[in-house]
């Protein structure tokens, strides 16, 4: 196991990231820096600060074996990656708000009164909340997260490929995860490089932005 070269210029983070599918198999990503990698694509923002992503990292045999068939048509990267991390939103992410707020205290990053009346607010939010504006919002913040993640990961030294063709039906039960809770997002490879990826094009501003 050999640790990769981490990038600090972030025009390089940016500009040279790339959707790799085949990876260094002879690369894997120790759980110390996995966990690192992790914590720092939390620092996402999130609704409320909920933080309803969840992930699974699936880097074993018998993780990848149970992950092909529902990911068939993107075997290369299941295969070669370090890991597949797999990201999912909890529907009951407001479970956590008194664990987060009152940390936000401990911590002095908000007054005890602050925290109460945020609490409130939550609680009631939580409570009348449509479950499918619930599903959304989860959906959303599992997507800022996952593209944070994809950036932390470059800056590790590492490179990915965000994945959306799998069986999003099945995943849940599959590693054994209460579907009626977590609802896929999407996978990401993560390993080191085997080629240069490509490069792609991008609509002009001017087409794809407006102002008023």
């Amino acid at each position: 196991m050999r640790k990769t070269q981490e990038v600090n210029d972030f025009n390089e983070i940016l500009r040279g990231r790339r959707s790799i599918r085949t990876y260094d198999t002879s690369v894997k990503i120790s759980k110390e820096e996995m966990a690192e990698i992790l914590e720092e694509a939390t620092l996402a923002p999130s609704s409320l600060n909920m933080q309803p992503w969840r992930f699974l990292v699936i880097e074993s045999k018998e993780g990848k074996a149970n992950l092909a068939p529902l990911a068939s048509f993107n075997q290369i990267q299941v295969e070669t990656s370090s890991a597949v991390i797999a990201i999912f939103g909890d529907l009951k992410n407001f479970d956590y708000s008194e664990e987060i707020y009152s940390k936000a205290v401990e911590l002095g990053y908000m007054p005890l009164e602050v925290k109460e009346k945020q609490i409130r607010g939550i609680t009631a939010h939580a409570s009348t909340i449509d479950p499918q504006v619930n599903k959304e919002t989860v959906l959303i913040d599992g997507g800022l997260v996952a593209m944070q993640l994809m950036l932390v990961a470059r800056s590790h030294g590492y490179d990915t490929c965000p994945i959306g063709g799998f069986e999003k039906d099945k995943i849940a039960e599959v590693f054994d995860l209460d579907k009626s809770r977590y609802v896929p997002v999407m996978l990401i490879s993560i390993g080191k490089a085997a080629d240069n990826g490509f490069k792609s094009v991008r609509l002009p501003i001017d087409q794809i932005a407006q102002w008023k």
